[in-house]
């Protein structure tokens, strides 16, 4: 499976931005996708997935601001994210995984990562 990101970029407080995930490869349609920040000094953190039913998840620092969502035809996941903060300045990556019980695992599949900086 491989996973390009694009969309990032330099936006200010309260701004918005929509990241896209194009995905290819075999058998990629079988997959949950994921969205993954990290911001310098941090661990990666999950942000949002979605799985092949369209059930979504969320971290509590964007639930109300961030949807994912993905079109199966394009074999693309997007990541709107509004209302941005400082704080969620960082590099996005793509991730394929898979969705049991609730929980979004992740698998060793990457994209190469977008850059989103929230400044003014």
């Amino acid at each position: 499976v491989q996973l390009a990101e694009s969309g990032g970029g330099l936006v200010q407080p309260g701004g918005s931005l929509r990241l896209s995930c194009a995905a290819s490869g075999s058998g990629v349609g079988i997959y949950s996708l994921g969205w993954y920040r990290q911001a310098p000094g941090r661990q990666r953190e999950l942000v949002a997935y979605i799985n092949r039913n369209d059930n979504t998840g969320y971290a509590d620092s964007v639930k109300g601001r961030f949807t994912v969502s993905r079109d199966n035809v394009k074999n693309t996941v997007y990541l709107q994210m509004n209302k941005l903060k400082p704080e969620d300045t960082a590099v996005y990556y793509c991730n394929a995984g898979s969705y049991l019980g609730g929980t979004y695992y992740h698998l060793n599949y990457w994209g190469q990562g977008t850059q989103v900086t929230v400044s003014s």
